[in-house]
């Protein structure tokens, strides 16, 4: 592929793809590419869903990609000590200014990469590189399947190669008129209702000790917090203090199934005990939550995704702009709007975008599958979404709050509409609700 699609002959990188064909080659529809999200997160294993879903696999040659950048192609590695940037800002201006410091480090972990690589890391190049991988197939058109990042991904290839587009499924979709660098500043309300949900999971399950009602369960999570803008909680050998708690949190509630629920309660128990001064181990799952994010061993997806983030929509280079916007909103997003405001990395990034940020604005058909509650991508950007794809249809579960409401939810509903659409049917005829 070339590196600067504006100078085709020029610099070319390697983009690695995976296929398993279609098990009845004489209904074969065509080949459905797949983006599991991230940004930053490789998309090769994705062919192996092909068994899971013997429908889809009968008709559709399955395609993973490792996006540019990204796993097998051509990847690029910052030299960062942790796995992810994403932090809260903490209480006050110290705590931020802590922070500024971390994110000013990481991007300066990042210039090792080759400056000639950097700018072209967008999402619009990755469409491209989709298109091309189109070519190569031999299709005249492709379907597609994408979740999170991936709708956006996915959003691009729309606006830019519609006519090359047959059956377009947006899992979970980012609002696409915040991606990049700042694409959380929205979702603090939608975090907050999403760990309102679990504190009354939490509530009705006493065995953990949390609270016996939903406000209860929501004051040990602030007492928790407070306690770690003071002084950080020891967690085994790990130190959490009050900029890690909110993603901590966070990253619990991305799925609303009893599992996850309490984990996540297990998890806060732990922080509780912490909190009272008591000596606690952490579970297998959050020693490795924790290993990743304070000592850098994880998966590792967000130094990968975060180049792309940085090309794909400029921000401000001035800290104070950040403060200011955390302090507006303080009082009304008291718990994560200091996560989801933050500053990043891309404020100290050592490459500015080499094109403005895609405007998505098409009437090209596509399905939008949403949750109301997600607390990643909220249901409001996704209705920007569907809104700025005028020829969509959204299917949305109602009353559910998780990311990703395909297959993931076990919603009939949800799932027949999806796979129905995939298959070859038309797209409903108005939008559809489904019920949790």
């Amino acid at each position: 592929m070339p590196v600067d699609y504006r100078r085709p002959r020029g610099r070319t990188i390697a983009v690695a793809i995976s296929r398993i064909q279609a098990t009845d080659p004489g209904r074969r529809r065509g080949v459905l590419l797949t983006n599991p999200g991230g940004p930053g997160v490789p998309g090769l294993p994705l062919a192996l869903l092909a068994p899971s879903m013997p429908e889809l696999a009968a008709r559709y040659d399955f395609i993973g990609m490792d996006p540019r950048f990204v796993g097998r192609s051509a990847p690029l590695h910052c030299d960062w000590p942790t796995d992810t940037f994403t932090r809260s800002a903490g209480p006050d201006l110290r705590t931020f200014r802590t922070g500024v410091d971390l994110m000013r480090d990481l991007a300066r972990g990042c210039r090792n990469l080759d400056p000639d690589l950097l700018p072209f890391a967008s999402t619009r190049n990755t469409a491209r590189d989709l298109d091309a991988v189109r070519r190569a197939l031999g299709e005249r058109r492709i379907s597609y399947l994408g979740v999170s990042y991936g709708t956006y991904l996915g959003a691009v290839y729309l606006q830019e190669f519609g006519s090359h587009a047959d059956r377009f499924v947006l899992d979970s979709a980012a609002d696409p008129t915040v991606y990049g660098p700042g694409l959380f500043t929205r979702n603090g309300p939608a975090i907050a209702a999403a760990l309102r949900n679990w504190a009354g999971w939490a509530a009705g399950h006493g065995d953990y000790h949390l609270g016996t009602t939903t406000a209860q369960v929501l004051a040990t999570v602030d007492r928790i917090n407070q306690v770690a803008g003071r002084r950080p909680l020891r967690i085994g050998p790990y130190a959490v203090d009050g900029r890690l708690v909110p993603y901590l949190l966070f990253a619990g509630l991305f799925d609303d199934s009893d599992a996850a629920y309490a984990a996540l309660s297990d998890t806060v128990r732990t922080l509780d005990a912490a909190r009272h001064g008591r000596a606690v181990t952490p579970s297998p799952a959050l020693d490795q939550f924790l290993a990743g994010v304070l000592t850098g061993t994880g998966a590792a997806t967000d130094r990968a995704g975060t180049p792309v983030l940085c090309a794909d929509r400029a921000v401000s280079r001035l800290p104070a702009t950040y403060f200011r916007d955390i302090q507006d909103h303080r009082a009304s997003e008291p718990l994560f709007g200091p996560m989801t405001r933050n500053i990043t990395p891309c404020a100290f990034w050592p490459t500015d975008p080499v094109e403005p940020a895609t405007t998505i604005d098409n009437d090209t058909p596509a399905m939008v599958v949403s949750a109301t509650g997600d607390p990643a991508t909220p249901y409001a950007g996704q209705l920007v979404m569907h809104r700025a794809l005028s020829g969509s249809r959204q299917v949305t579960l109602r009353g559910a709050f998780r990311h990703g409401a395909y297959l993931g939810a076990g919603n009939a509903c949800v799932d027949d509409a999806v796979t129905e659409y995939l298959l070859g049917g038309p797209l409903p005829a108005t939008d559809l609700i489904c019920e949790r």
